[in-house]
């Protein structure tokens, strides 16, 4: 009985401390110093907050589980010490079923959990939306991205009002300072978008960071994101998939910006005359078989 108020008397303090330590976090730390949000806790796409969710959640439950085996592991170490005077092993435990049966049924509850909530998750950030507001390709090569506009969203394919830009690899000075406008892609705020991820040589990932979600890109099969960008601001993308001798220049960035900035931003590729398809002649798939080109080298690029 002693013992087990001297176990509520330290709960108690420790609850109320714990309580009071996350009360004054800032949103920045309750989601786990991942990007993607700002410091009113405002998220970057509708997204966003639940991966940062699952991220911070999973880790609190393995650091508690971390906590509770060094506790029993230690408790073991003291309480079965060798005391003064003891010589030998001490008394050996085995076929301890209540133990083993633990032991076995909660590390299957926690990965059941983590799977099903990974699942839950997952199913939400996969599906497509099947008539988006906006829908771009993107188009990986090494080493830069090339963006299409598509006027057909429905099927996300480009017709004669669709626009383009296309990106120059990054340069950097002797200082490391990048010297090249890199390649940027503009997206509308509240808006639904679905990118189409293309690959034109090498697989490459598609990952745009305070989003929190990324997505490889295929030679010869598309990839599809769905999302809606929730906050004005300029964000960052990469290349996350090793994609050859110059993988670390294959950046790009993200400008979201008001629907009508977006559609003036449309007009000015119209008015540089940048629209249609892109044109894919430098297109290493373009000898695949059932394409009518020759199988032999001529022609690749």
């Amino acid at each position: 009985m002693r013992v087990k108020r001297r176990l509520r008397l330290a709960v108690i303090p420790i609850g109320i401390a714990t309580a009071i330590a996350l009360a004054a976090c800032t949103p920045t730390e309750l989601n786990g110093f991942l990007p993607g949000f700002t410091d009113d806790g405002t998220q970057a796409t509708n997204h966003t907050e639940m991966v940062s969710g699952l991220w911070v959640n999973s880790w609190i439950v393995l650091l508690a589980v971390g906590v509770i085996t060094w506790a029993l592991m230690g408790w073991a170490a003291i309480v079965y010490r060798r005391r003064r005077g003891q010589t030998g092993l001490p008394v050996q435990l085995r076929y301890n079923m209540p133990v083993e049966i633990f032991y076995t049924v909660v590390p299957l509850i926690l990965v059941l959990g983590f799977f099903a909530f990974t699942a839950r998750d997952q199913a939400i950030l996969e599906t497509q939306y099947d008539d988006p507001d906006v829908c771009v390709t993107a188009i990986g090569k090494q080493w830069a991205w090339d963006f299409q506009y598509n006027d057909d969203t429905a099927n996300c394919e480009a017709g004669d009002d669709a626009v383009w830009t296309m990106g120059v690899q990054a340069q950097t000075d002797t200082q490391g300072n990048i010297t090249t406008e890199l390649p940027t892609l503009v997206l509308p705020v509240n808006e639904t978008v679905k990118l189409k991820l293309v690959s034109r040589d090498v697989i490459h990932s598609f990952w745009i960071i305070d989003f929190l979600y990324k997505k490889d890109m295929y030679i010869g099969k598309d990839n599809y994101w769905s999302f809606t960008p929730t906050r004005v601001g300029e964000y960052d993308g990469k290349c996350a998939e090793l994609c050859g001798e110059y993988h670390s220049m294959m950046l790009f960035k993200v400008k979201v910006v008001e629907p009508a900035e977006y559609e003036q931003y449309l007009e000015s590729l119209r008015a540089a005359d940048q629209t249609g398809d892109i044109n894919d002649a430098y297109h290493r798939l373009q000898n695949l078989p059932g394409t009518g080109a020759s199988s032999t080298s001529e022609g690749e690029h």
